[in-house]
């Protein structure tokens, strides 16, 4: 499972233009990573949207971890640090 989610983080972060890789100034890289089944995964995604945290765009589509039922979305965002 690590190798699938290595390669979930590799192609969201080549695929998202938004993802700055270099940290800027005060800020740094952090992914969140969703796991479960397709209906629990994208009912999070859009929880998370209503509550302002992500747009539902800002995910990478759902991929199947290689459990039976089981899908993994990441979010690749930069945040503050104080």
């Amino acid at each position: 499972m690590m190798t699938q989610v290595q390669s979930l983080i590799s192609g969201a972060e080549s695929n998202q233009i938004s993802y700055v890789k270099e940290p800027t100034a005060g800020r740094e890289p952090l992914k969140h990573l969703l796991i479960g089944t397709r209906t629990a995964v994208i009912s999070t995604i859009h929880n998370l949207q209503v509550l302002g945290y992500a747009d539902v765009g800002d995910w990478s589509q759902p991929m199947p971890t290689g459990n039976t039922g089981e899908v993994m979305s990441i979010l690749s965002r930069q945040i503050l640090i104080k």
